[in-house]
């Protein structure tokens, strides 16, 4: 067989040639004959036939010598032709998809048909998706090294004529250019919120004059675009990925970036809410009050500003020397609303909530207590009265308080009965009935402070000791003194019942006096007092002072106290009997100790009938008898040694 070949295709052209060795110079005639269909040559050297599914089988040839017919050759071995029916496919390999510098700049490409030989190759290439294959090499090796991107087949060729195989698949090798694509959006704004309107651009670094295509790609469930530049859409939740670009040289369809880096897209579901605020929700006299709208945490806001209700007409509109701060000045009262919008088409955020803005009327305003006590006692009552000064205006009132109770549209606070809770600071505000936006400001504080101790009374009283003709002075003083006191003033009469006294007014003193001081004249005789103060309507009382006495040796006609043994200085090693006579069958005996409190002689000693035994005297004191019948005897001062 012509050519060599370990697999014949249906089709190719076959050339059998029977070759007589050692023929030398003689001449010959040949015969051949086959198991296949093909019909035999006459006499000729070669068979030339196209291969088919017929052309299978095994080919012999013998020769014989053309001047003495008589003496062929033996039958050659025989020569096994197999035929493939089917066309075979060149197969296309490339060691890399991708041309770039790093490489070398080139890609080297492999063209193969499978278990046969002899092919040469012929090599197409195509410059875009829509132009037509070109041959760059024919008849070439099994190899070649390319420098260019495009569309790449090739086939095989073998024989003569030669018999082409089918071309192989396309291979499509890109060539990657220097320029980096970026992907950016057109506002670089940190958060995105559904229904927003999105424009994502492909930017081609250096990119010069050079004329781009583009390619998009994306993890999310948009659709990209076709070869555009710019990528539109409405953000949803669907939205949320990450968004790549590449740019494809317009006449050098092959030539294209590397795949931009991730530009990732976070997609808010809600609608933000915008923030009003205002620096004082009232219009001083002549001024303004500054409003500021926000809506955070983004950016790239307009502010749009309405009075009256969200369907007024816009206010004002921001451009964009007031775009970063948000705020506008106000001097008319009025229900404002503020929201912010961005983008093109304008995307809104929700409305703020309103913020209602008064005027100021110039009505001074002062908080006053009634009676006008910054402190008083639990139990007491007062008023907090708020007073507008000028004019016969209707008010509504206002209040703010750091205290407990609950705050009131009224002028005052009645406290009848105060206790810890009313303590604390209270201002107030009027505001017009007949035009409800028109307000005072608000007055200053003022203080009120409620102590839960009942006040005491303390009581002294000079001399203590009586003096033949002398006048005794009584003074009464409240402890933490405060202001609005009257003093009343009480003589002590004996209650041996319960160790106590009960207390009877001194004449003048009913309604209590304003002087904390009482002149008591003509006593002559032991006595005790008492004092308290009191204020306010209905009276409210401090407690009574404890009882303070007056001593007098003189003996009063009617009751007397003896001592035995009758001396004034004693050993306290000593008995001492004190005895009570007078017109009463019952007696108790007091003391008094320099450095102790008021006590019975049961506390010290024993009582038995009208008389008091002391065993031991230990300490200085001033002794007494009190009657049932509420008389008071002399009074001993007993020193103990």
């Amino acid at each position: 067989m012509q050519n060599d070949w370990s697999q014949i295709f249906r089709g190719e052209t076959i050339t059998l040639t029977c070759e007589i060795q050692d023929g030398g110079d003689t001449e010959w005639e040949y015969e051949w004959k086959t198991s296949s269909s093909e019909t035999s040559p006459k006499q000729r050297e070669r068979w030339i036939f196209t291969a088919s599914a017929s052309s299978g089988g095994n080919y012999w040839c013998q020769g014989k010598v053309k001047m003495d017919f008589y003496f062929p050759t033996e039958w050659s071995d025989p020569l096994r032709l197999t035929v493939t029916p089917n066309k075979p496919r060149a197969s296309l390999t490339a060691d890399s998809r991708v041309i770039t510098a790093a490489g070398g700049g080139r890609v080297r490409l492999s063209c193969s048909v499978d278990e046969s030989n002899s092919w040469k190759y012929d090599w197409f290439q195509r410059e875009s998706e829509s132009s037509a294959a070109q041959i760059i090499k024919d008849k070439g090796p099994d190899t070649m090294s390319i420098s260019d991107g495009g569309m790449y087949h090739c086939r095989g060729g073998r024989g003569n004529p030669v018999y082409y195989t089918e071309n192989s698949t396309a291979v499509t090798v890109w060539k990657r250019v220097s320029n980096k694509a970026v992907v950016k959006m057109q506002n670089d704004w940190s958060q995105i919120f559904r229904g927003e309107t999105i424009t994502l651009t492909c930017e081609i670094q250096d990119g010069g004059d050079t004329e781009w295509e583009y390619l998009w790609t994306t993890s999310s469930s948009e659709t990209s675009p076709k070869q555009r530049e710019r990528w539109i859409f409405t953000a949803s939740a669907s939205s949320r990925g990450n968004y790549w670009c590449q740019g494809k040289v317009k006449m050098d369809f092959y030539s294209s970036t590397e795949w931009s880096d991730p530009l990732r897209l976070t997609v808010t579901e809600s609608k933000p809410q915008s923030k009003l605020r205002a620096d004082r929700t009232e219009v001083p006299v002549g001024g303004s009050v500054t409003l500021s709208c926000s809506v955070n945490p983004s950016s790239g806001w307009k502010y749009y500003w309405y009075r009256g209700d969200q369907s007024s007409e816009l206010l004002i509109r921001h451009d964009d020397v007031f775009k970063s701060n948000g705020q506008i000045s106000v001097s008319q009262e009025g229900q404002y609303w503020c929201r912010g919008g961005r983008g093109e088409p304008v995307y809104y955020s929700q409305y703020s909530q309103s913020v209602r803005i008064n005027t100021l009327v110039s009505k001074r305003v002062v908080v006053t207590l009634h009676p006008n006590w910054s402190e008083i006692y639990h139990g007491e009552m007062i008023t907090v009265r708020c007073e507008i000064q000028g004019g016969d205006t209707e008010w509504e009132y206002e209040w703010k308080t750091t205290s407990s109770i609950k705050s009131s549209n009224q002028n005052e606070f009645r406290i009848s009965s105060a206790s810890s809770s009313h303590s604390g600071n209270y201002r107030c505000k009027g505001r017009k009935k007949n035009a409800q936006h028109e307000t005072t400001e608000w007055s200053d504080f003022i203080k009120l402070t409620v102590n839960n101790n009942k006040p005491q009374s303390v009581l002294t009283v000079s001399p203590s000791w009586l003096s033949p003709g002398a006048s005794v002075t009584l003074k009464c003083e409240v402890e933490h003194p405060s202001a609005g006191w009257r003093f009343y003033w009480y003589k002590t009469v004996p209650k041996l019942s319960d160790r106590l006294y009960r207390y009877e007014l001194l004449p003048g003193s009913d309604s209590g006096t304003e002087e904390d001081s009482y002149m008591v004249h003509g006593q002559t005789h032991t006595a005790g007092y008492v004092c308290r103060a009191g204020r306010g309507e209905p009276v409210f009382y401090t407690e009574h002072s404890k009882p303070t006495f007056v001593w007098s040796g003189d003996f009063p006609p009617s009751a007397s106290l003896t001592v035995s043994p009758d001396r004034v200085q004693h050993f306290t090693s000593d008995s001492v009997s004190l005895s009570c006579e007078g017109n009463s069958t019952e007696w108790r005996v007091r003391r008094f100790p320099e450095d102790s409190y008021l006590s019975l002689c049961s506390d010290w000693g024993t009582m038995t009938g009208s008389t008091c035994n002391i065993s031991g005297l230990n300490s200085s004191a001033v002794y007494w008898c009190e009657s049932g019948s509420g008389q008071f005897t002399n009074s001993v001062n007993i020193t103990g040694h």
